[in-house]
């Protein structure tokens, strides 16, 4: 599976006889996966699977789901009261006597209130089967949709990550072949500090001023975080490739990335080496904020 952004929307929309439904899914950045759902009165028994259906495709993400339904043309029917029906008609026989005894017509039924009442039409078993059968179908589509979505974005999250990897490898390798790092660079500062310090002080012992300056030189060199660096920059491309969530593991590799940088500034004794730290630690911000839209 492609990487995922966080950040997407999505509508399906549909009818069911006479019901008119629609979905609408949108999700944005979140550190687990918030699901909030809002149903119609009567339509509450979906959320069981709206959850399960989504946290099978998302693990990350603020997602709001909403259904909405409406009845296209509501139907009416007459429901006849028969205990009603049968009053009149006994009163009937009980004045056949007195009253005319011309037969019952049905205009003279509707007319007299409580007989006939109409109602909306109730839907079926299998109606109500059928509808909710076409709602799920549509809530399905819907988080295709939006899983569509996000995976396109993602897949252009991923170039960019790509990129500002690459760009961090680079400054990398710059850092490790800038000629401050040199023996012979390094030698020279050191043989020069201990001849400031000699001219300053001549009772301080030269030999134990060596090896200051060498330890002072083994703590000021870069190797080991150039050596992380690259480790980073590997386990990075590999998360990249990934075909499962991976934005926890990217963020916490930022801030690695970010360790190294800072270190590499504070060890720094040449200019060039202190730019190319500064522009890394601009490239590893970019790069930790990129990552927040990551699943």
């Amino acid at each position: 599976m492609p990487l995922q952004s966080m950040t997407g929307f999505a509508r399906s929309e549909g009818t069911s006889g006479r019901c008119r439904w629609a979905w609408e899914l949108r999700s944005v950045n979140g550190k687990g996966l918030d699901l909030r759902i809002r149903l119609p009165q009567g339509f509450e028994h979906f959320e069981p699977a709206v959850r399960q259906k989504a946290a099978a495709v998302f693990t990350r993400g603020n997602m709001q789901i909403g259904l909405s339904v409406s009845i296209a043309e509501p139907q009416v029917q007459p429901v006849v009261n028969q205990g009603a029906l049968s009053a009149i008609l006994a009163l009937r026989e009980q004045l056949a006597g007195i009253v005319d005894p011309a037969p019952l017509r049905l205009d003279t039924l509707l007319s007299v209130r409580g007989v006939v009442d109409f109602r909306e039409a109730e839907e079926s078993e299998d109606e109500r089967a059928r509808r909710d059968a076409d709602i799920s179908g549509g809530l399905n589509a819907a988080i295709e949709r939006l899983l569509a979505m996000r995976q396109g974005e993602g897949g252009a999250l991923q170039q960019v990550l790509a990129g500002q990897v690459d760009r961090i490898a680079e400054l990398a390798a710059l850092i490790e072949a800038d000629e401050s790092r040199s023996v012979e660079a390094i030698a020279g500062r050191v043989a020069l500090q201990v001849q400031m310090l000699m001219q300053g002080n001549g009772g301080l012992d030269r030999d134990r001023l060596y090896q200051e300056a060498v330890l002072l030189a083994t703590k000021a060199d870069l190797r080991e975080e150039i050596d992380r660096l690259g480790a980073h920059v590997s386990a990075a491309d590999d998360l990249l490739a990934a075909d499962h969530p991976v934005g926890r593991k990217l963020d916490f590799l930022a801030q690695e990335f970010n360790r190294e940088a800072n270190t590499i500034c504070s060890k720094s004794n040449a200019a060039a080496v202190t730019a190319a730290g500064i522009e890394l630690k601009v490239v590893i911000d970019q790069f930790r904020e990129q990552i927040q839209n990551l699943e």
